[in-house]
């Protein structure tokens, strides 16, 4: 049997729509896998998504909308109906493609169907539990670094991104910018001291994720002029955002899984100085498109060196190694070591 004529069910997460209309990492790489796959000729996709999402695939929903867009539903009861929805028809699947965390996991022992989970990081210490209580199931990681010595993984597949909507500009925009989640996690607040000790105004969108952390660190520097906050910026938005980029200062406080936002202003030929913990190094190439750094201080002279970047470069690496072509095709690999071992192809 032909490869490409397997029966796939891709399962994204409820928070938001598949694609998500502005934040939403692992919904935004549920629809990449499934419009990857479908431009790669696979013939029987499914996405579980919710009901209002947009894919050239099957689109199965249960969810009407995403418990993030609709605070009158309680998350986790969107969760186990979708998740639950979804075992009930394993059977009509060759292999679910699980990227809603270990939750699917624990439906294991009761399908017959061969789940493959790309885990897109350990939200906690805990969950851990539920993933090592199933060893032998098969597992991708999203970078090298973002692995637990615990689990058999059958490869590292790195995020792949849609180059179609982030426009290379050779000529950069003289502000720094800081996007996603504002949180402690991310940074946001280092991102305003480096912009202050550089002397360069500095913009940031994303959805805040910590209000205490916004009001308390972020919110009391926000002046409109020096350090702006414009929200969280759908795909359109954030292109027009890193046109006037000079760098995008990504200081994670926490080891990063992979960073989107690493690879998606490298796309737009838009250097990045992060803070060297976990996938940053993997993401970026440090001296040639953006600087690793340890603190705040060596961020800031990271900016004075950023005119030294050649921005092609940039976009030369997310185009070696971080396209959805790239991505859908080292998951193809993985599908066939997976049919392989279950005797399927």
């Amino acid at each position: 049997m032909d490869l490409k004529n397997k029966r796939i069910a891709v399962l994204a997460p409820v928070a938001w729509r598949t694609p998500p209309r502005a934040y939403g990492a692992w919904e935004t790489i549920a629809s990449n896998i499934t419009e990857g796959l479908v431009a790669r000729g696979w013939k029987n996709v499914t996405l579980f998504a919710t009901k209002e999402s947009v894919t050239s695939a099957k689109l199965v929903g249960f969810v009407e909308r995403g418990y993030e867009e609709d605070k009158t539903k309680i998350p986790l009861v969107s969760t186990s109906l979708h998740i639950s929805k979804v075992m009930e028809q394993a059977d009509e699947f060759d292999l679910i493609h699980n990227n809603f965390d270990y939750l699917p996991l624990t439906y294991l022992p009761f399908i017959k169907t061969p789940m493959l989970t790309t885990i897109h990081g350990f939200s906690d210490p805990d969950i851990l539990r539920v993933y090592h209580d199933h060893k032998d199931a098969y597992y991708v990681s999203i970078s090298d670094s973002d692995r637990d010595p615990g689990l058999p993984y059958l490869a590292t597949v790195y995020n792949g991104i849609d180059l179609s909507n982030l426009t290379f500009r050779e000529t950069p925009g003289d502000k720094l910018v800081h996007y996603g989640r504002i949180h402690m996690d991310k940074g946001t607040h280092l991102a305003i001291d480096v912009a202050k000790k550089s002397g360069r105004d500095l913009i940031i969108a994303g959805i805040i994720q910590d209000q205490q952390y916004f009001d308390n660190l972020i919110k009391p520097h926000i002046n409109n002029t020096s350090v702006k906050f414009i929200g969280p910026v759908n795909p359109i938005q954030r292109d027009a955002l890193l046109k006037d980029a000079y760098a995008v200062i990504h200081l994670n406080t926490i080891p990063e899984r992979f960073g989107l936002v690493m690879a998606e202003s490298m796309a737009a030929g838009v250097p990045v100085i992060a803070m060297d913990l976990g996938s940053c190094r993997e993401v970026i190439a440090d001296k040639t498109t953006g600087y690793l750094v340890n603190n705040v201080d060596e961020a800031v002279d990271a900016v004075a060196k950023i005119d030294s970047i050649d921005r092609k470069k940039c976009r030369q690496r997310v185009e070696e190694n971080f396209t959805i072509d790239c991505m859908v095709s080292g998951y193809e690999k993985v599908y066939e070591e997976i049919f392989r071992r279950e005797g399927k192809y």
